[in-house]
Parts: C-alpha cells; structure tokens; sequence
C-alpha cells in the first residue's frame, strides 16, 4: 500500500490509536544471574526510544480487527502441543470462556486482554493496525519488554521489588482454584514506573524475537533483535495460571512453538511515531 494510500485510509479509519507509553532510550542489565541458565549472562543493552502499549491489546480493540479483516475470531481448533499428553479435556475447559462466537468476544470480556491467539495471529494484528494508522504497529522485541518491564531500575525480580506482591499483578495464588480464577480487565492493578499495567502476571505476551539458549551471550549490544531464525518464539511477563511465581520475573523467558496458543497468553504492541 503506497503513502498516500496508507494516509487516506488513516484519515478515513475510526480505529483509535493505542494509549502508549514513552520508553526513553537507555541501557539497562538484562537477563539474571541466579535463575535460569538462558538468563545468562547478565549483560548491558542499549534500547533506542520507543512507544509501547499501556496495555496488553484487549478484546474490544481485537474485535475491530477481526470484524474489519475478516481474521479467524479466537477459537479452540487445532489443539497446541501444551495441550498433549493426556491435557486435552483440561485444556478445552480451560479455554472454553474464552472462545469467542462469531465475531463477539466473550460476554463481560471486552476490557480484558485477548486470549488464544498465536504469534502470527499477533503479527497479522500488527500489519493490520500499521495500515489502520498509517505508522508502524508490531511486537516488541525481547529487550525492549525487559527494559519497559524494569522500568529504569536494574537487578529487581519483580517491576516493584525483589517479592512477589498479589496486590500488583494476576497470578495463580493458590493451584485448587485454577477453575475459578481467570484474567482480569485491563488497569486492575498499579501501572510500573513506566505507566504500564499488566506487565507481569494477568497474560503471557508474544515479543517478536526467536528464542535461542545461548542468545544473550552472543548478541548484539544495541537495539538486539533475537536470532535471524529459529524453531521457537518467547512469550514474556506470566500469566494469570502461574502459581509458579519465578514465571513472573522480568528475566523470566519463557519459549513456546510460534503456532502455540492458549487462555493465558495475549500480547502488547509497540507503536512507532
């Protein structure tokens, strides 16, 4: 799609902008010392300035995309491989709150982040958004979401801390009331330093990098971007599933296939001005 194309159509959309937070340029220490292997080694990288949502993408905006593409509305189809090994029926109940039907999110669902949807489901959102808007829309990369989860602060587990805090974020507090637990509306807990909500716990949230074990080691110092391929992409930040709380960390990576999806992961964007 040409400029002016791509202009006129920003003109003419009633699509609203994400509500963005500025993340100044910087570097940070990314990664943890004392934790996972692939966390390792904990190094310093520069991030260039950039605008990140506020929020995880919610169904309300998920929904204008859907009803105007025409993409596939989150659904149970072809079960993801965390749903193997005698998973299934868990699964299905799990994720049968959130199917949507038709082009309808779940009922009283409109604020919280989307679910059940895969990478690509994410970048065809992003692609669609860019068009929408007239200005690059897409994921973040795996450094930019450590630094605006960090938000300016070095060497912390946690945005807030060094412990976990059930009054900052939506995570699985005690394992015998999974059934009854589930995410919550966007901007239930305190924002980071940085303004952003949900940014540990409520959803897991697709980045855009490749994983690779032994990355942090060999990448670059500025503005990295993960490997070139893979066979494997990273959601970051917990969910509201984790009773496991190191999951939450700001360090934590957490890889799965890219055709994964599941009632715990969603996903935030960066807007490029």
């Amino acid at each position: 799609m040409g400029g002016r194309d791509r202009r006129t159509r920003a003109t003419m959309s009633t699509t609203a902008s994400p509500n963005v937070a500025r993340i100044p340029g910087g570097d940070f220490l990314m990664g943890a010392a004392d934790v996972e292997e692939d966390e390792r080694p904990v190094h310093r990288v520069f991030v260039s300035e950039f605008f990140v949502g506020r929020f995880p993408v919610t169904n309300d905006e998920y929904a204008r995309f859907v009803r105007a593409s025409g993409h596939r509305a989150p659904a149970i189809r072809e079960l993801p491989l965390v749903a193997g090994g005698g998973r299934e029926a868990l699964f299905r109940d799990m994720a049968a709150p959130y199917e949507w039907h038709g082009d309808q999110p779940p009922a009283g669902h409109g604020n919280h982040p989307v679910v059940l949807v895969t990478y690509d489901d994410a970048t065809t959102y992003c692609r669609w958004l860019s068009d929408e808007l007239g200005r690059v829309v897409r994921l973040p990369t795996e450094a930019e979401w450590e630094r605006a989860a960090r938000a300016g602060v070095d060497g912390l587990r946690y945005p807030w801390g060094n412990e976990i805090d059930a009054a900052r974020c939506n995570f699985l507090t005690d394992g015998a009331v999974k059934r009854q637990r589930g995410t919550r509306p966007t901007g239930t807990y305190p924002p980071n330093a940085y303004g952003l909500y949900d940014v540990c716990g409520n959803v897991w949230e697709w980045v855009s990098d490749w994983y690779s074990a032994d990355y942090y080691g060999l990448g670059e110092a500025r503005d990295p971007r993960g490997p070139e391929a893979g066979a494997l992409r990273i959601v970051r930040g917990g969910s509201w599933v984790n009773d496991d709380v190191t999951m939450l960390r700001c360090a934590y990576r957490h890889k799965v296939p890219p055709d994964t999806y599941a009632y715990s992961v969603g996903f935030r964007v960066v807007c490029e001005r």
